[in-house]
């Protein structure tokens, strides 16, 4: 065994260089699906620390394919794993952001720990992926939206893809791609399962060259700011960070429970997102898209406040979102099977 997988075999943590070291075994097929599972298990029971986090994040980004895209980039992927079986939000926040104009690179896969992934819900709404940097250029210039499907981008995950399908739990891989973007994405608005995991991603994401960044996780487990009660945010801006809680209250709207954002398969999700657009789904799906969107105005810098943020989005449902959507349904020339 590498001395890497010793290390985290009798318990020990790893340096920054060494986790990258260790990542890039795994994605190189040099180790076993039983030891990749073992790792992958342990580091989650004890916890991961910022260094392997980064170290992960930097030997994935070796292993990948990077794009580069003339424009300032968000991306609104989340880790998933909260087990709350909503609808794909940060899939709907970029769409509708999209028809406002922002340059969206979402980064995304299809489900491992949740009902339904974003690559699943696009699907079902009949949204091509882009493949190569042609394409998502060419998505961006038209539509201000690339999908970018992790495992065009990422081809050496093959060898971990299969652990972590057998696995069925969430791991540091749900970490790792909100702040693996292929396209560099400079603004990102990512939601966590838990607040703790939040910070180590948020000091992470300190030496992994992301301008800014709000890192999101309810007070209720939802990786997304959630309309149940506040939300945790951290917010990473100019090599610092802050913290503070939002409050659907804070923008004007009311807290409700979930019941109406809850779905079971990918085909639901796709036909609550058009309902939201439309402006007739349960005010909690609304509102979840609506929150979240804001803040994705926010972190872009083109509001001050999430509250801001939220009033701007609420004139984009309706018309102009449906509009969007249906254009980029219409569009020809990437595809949509994966």
């Amino acid at each position: 065994m590498s001395r890497e997988l010793d290390k985290i075999m009798v318990n020990e943590t790893l340096t920054e260089r060494e986790a990258e070291v260790l990542v890039m075994e795994m994605m190189e097929g040099s180790l076993s699906h039983e030891k990749v599972a073992a790792i992958l298990s342990i580091l989650q029971y004890r916890g991961e620390t910022v260094d392997e986090i980064t170290g992960f994040a930097k030997g994935m980004q070796q292993k990948s394919t990077q794009i580069t895209l003339p424009y300032p980039l968000l991306d609104t992927c989340g880790t998933g794993g909260d087990g709350a079986n909503t609808f794909n939000i940060s899939t709907a926040v970029a769409i509708l952001l999209s028809s406002m104009k922002v340059n969206v690179a979402k980064h995304g896969n299809r489900s491992v720990s949740s009902k339904t992934g974003s690559a699943d819900v696009l699907e079902e709404l009949g949204i091509p992926f882009q493949q190569n940097q042609e394409e998502a250029r060419a998505m961006l210039e038209k539509h201000h939206l690339s999908f970018l499907f992790a495992p065009d981008y990422h081809r050496a995950m093959k060898h971990v893809a299969p652990v972590r399908k057998a696995l069925g739990m969430k791991t540091i891989f749900n970490l790792l791609g909100p702040l693996t973007n292929p396209a560099g994405a400079s603004h990102r608005i990512i939601g966590v399962y838990d607040h703790q995991s939040a910070r180590k991603m948020a000091e992470a994401s300190l030496r992994l060259n992301i301008e800014r960044a709000i890192f999101v996780c309810g007070e209720d487990g939802l990786d997304e700011i959630t309309v149940q009660g506040k939300t945790s945010i951290i917010e990473v801006h100019n090599q610092s960070i802050r913290e503070f809680s939002f409050s659907p209250e804070d923008a004007g709207l009311a807290k409700h429970p979930l019941t109406g954002a809850l779905v079971e398969t990918p085909k639901e999700s796709a036909t609550l997102i058009q309902d939201i657009f439309l402006n007739n789904a349960p005010d909690e799906a609304r509102d979840l898209v609506l929150l979240n969107a804001g803040a994705g105005l926010y972190v872009q810098g083109r509001v001050s406040s999430i509250a801001e943020g939220v009033k701007q989005c609420q004139k984009a449902l309706g018309p102009q979102v449906t509009k969007h959507l249906e254009a980029l349904r219409n569009e020809k020339g990437a595809s949509t099977t994966v």
